[in-house]
């Protein structure tokens, strides 16, 4: 029904929940939306964390939490129905959820550049500005990721292959 069209009482009944109870935690429907996405995106960044302290190299890991991230933002849009299309019409909204989750990401990036800059991996100038490019650029191919427009018709060798070039390409990867 989108947030539009729900009533707390479409979501206290949904819940099993009493209404006052909700009122009790949440002010509004739009409180509770945001609670949901801020929820899905701290289950996002414990997936991305533990990634990044698997065992492996750097360019492999860079790789996996990149995966992990769009798989995984693609099947909560898709899992919440309702939440997809809020998701689409009121980015702005959800923008302003994310700037915890937005940071946790750029820190998590810089980290696994520190460790392929470390080890050799990696060449890399300023590892600060790499980390935010590439969470700026993996943030910006979200919507068209989710939505089909960009590697849905790739086997995962190839999309492996488009993106190893993109991000290694961008962070001068030497041979190990």
């Amino acid at each position: 029904m989108g947030v539009e069209n729900t009533t707390m009482n479409d979501i206290a009944l949904a819940s099993k929940k009493g209404r006052r109870t909700l009122y009790t935690y949440f002010k509004s429907k739009d409180e509770i939306y945001l609670a949901v996405v801020e929820s899905e995106l701290d289950i996002l960044s414990d997936m991305m964390k533990k990634v990044s302290e698997k065992d492996m190299s750097p360019d492999k890991k860079m790789l996996e939490i990149i995966y992990t991230r769009l798989d995984a933002i693609k099947e909560v849009v898709y899992r919440n129905g309702t939440l997809r299309a809020n998701f689409f019409r009121d980015i702005w909204r959800v923008e302003k959820v994310r700037k915890k989750f937005d940071a946790k990401e750029i820190q998590l990036f810089k980290a696994v550049l520190q460790e392929g800059q470390s080890k050799g991996v990696f060449h890399i100038d300023d590892i600060d500005m790499a980390a935010a490019i590439i969470h700026y650029c993996v943030k910006g191919i979200e919507v068209p990721y989710i939505r089909g427009q960009i590697g849905a018709d790739l086997d995962d060798q190839t999309r492996n292959k488009y993106v190893s070039n993109i991000v290694f390409g961008a962070l001068h990867r030497t041979e190990i």
